[in-house]
């Protein structure tokens, strides 16, 4: 494999990764988020979805984000009379976000997309390494 295609190949996994961030964030952010009024369903919670993609010009495989889905989960039910969007029972729907989850779901996103960023800094070592022999 040429260094092109490592840089490709980690610059797509980290734009990949980017976008799984940005789904846990915004997972993490309505943990606590319940529907406007009874009835409605609260914030579902979202997936990332990942998929190979080939990139014809460079004739190699990479990664992409096939589709951000819904986590099809069931909600939890918490008991809350007072709440405006609690059932006649006094249960409100709560998102189906865990926050254990999203965390270990981030932090592994968050090392693939600095390994991806090792490869591209060891990529322009070597490049600039090569520039350097050929100079002298």
């Amino acid at each position: 494999m040429d260094l092109m295609n490592a840089l490709n190949l980690s610059t797509a996994g980290m734009k990949a990764q980017g976008t799984r961030l940005r789904v846990i964030a915004e997972n993490l952010a309505n943990t606590d988020s319940t529907a406007a009024s009874p009835g409605d369903l609260p914030y579902r919670r979202k997936v990332v979805l990942f998929a190979n993609s080939l990139d014809k010009a460079l004739g190699i495989d990479t990664v992409k984000v096939k589709k951000i889905d819904v986590d099809r989960g069931d909600f939890q039910r918490k008991f809350d009379p007072g709440h405006p969007s609690a059932d006649s029972e006094g249960y409100v729907l709560m998102p189906n976000v865990n926050g254990l989850v999203e965390s270990m779901d981030m932090r592994e996103a968050q090392r693939s997309y600095e390994a991806n960023l090792g490869v591209i800094d060891a990529t322009r070592t070597m490049l600039t390494k090569t520039i350097d022999l050929l100079r002298n």
